[in-house]
């Protein structure tokens, strides 16, 4: 879903970046980090992106096509990609926004249950409201004017990165076994240029 070459990418703060690395070079930091991404993308095929462009936070991403035949190991990292692949579908069919209890009803059919610790997952409400937040694939944000107070979902900037709405949609037509033109909101919305949505201001 992640066309292979989704990685455990680091986080890469702009201020870290000069802190650690150019100290005294601060001065000229946008020329080398664009030599910087040139030559991580053509010698080793990874591409320097920014995933949050407030406070500057990068990440690296592996383009290399995976050679045919090379599977994937599966270890928890896979699972969660694809837990997180549902999630996304989810709320990409939903309109791009998805209350927190439909999340949770979505994987209780999946007998992922949010309060128990899951094999593969570990606490998963923990992994959806707090790891897959500061990684940023998703965003958790509170639904004003609600009592009790409810959260809603919607794709992170990294996401927008790593995965498409058209991608998402293969991968619910896949498991639904329908052309993927039966959802024609969502298909035209996917044939749409990504455009992520700027940084909401917090949860």
């Amino acid at each position: 879903m992640f066309s292979g070459k989704t990685c455990n990418c680091q986080y890469f703060p702009c201020l870290d970046i000069v802190k650690n690395v150019l100290k005294e070079f601060k001065d000229v930091y946008p020329e080398i980090l664009l030599r910087a991404k040139k030559t991580l993308l053509e010698v080793f095929g990874f591409e320097l992106m920014e995933v949050d462009t407030k406070i500057h936070i990068y990440i690296l991403v592996n383009k290399l096509e995976r050679v045919t035949g090379d599977h994937m190991r599966v270890d928890d990292h896979t699972a969660k990609l694809g837990l997180l692949t549902v999630i996304l579908s989810l709320i990409f069919m939903k309109g791009n926004t998805a209350k927190e209890t439909a999340i949770w009803e979505t994987l209780r059919r999946l007998r992922v249950e949010p309060g128990e610790k899951h094999p593969d997952f570990g606490d998963v409400k923990k992994l959806v409201t707090d790891e897959f937040v500061k990684q940023k694939y998703l965003e958790y944000n509170k639904i004003p004017h609600t009592d009790p107070v409810e959260y809603e979902l919607r794709w992170g900037p990294r996401a927008f990165k790593e995965t498409s709405k058209m991608k998402i949609l293969e991968f619910v037509s896949k498991i639904q076994q329908k052309d993927p033109k039966s959802w024609s909101t969502q298909y035209r919305e996917a044939q749409e240029p990504a455009v992520a949505p700027s940084q909401s201001a917090g949860r």
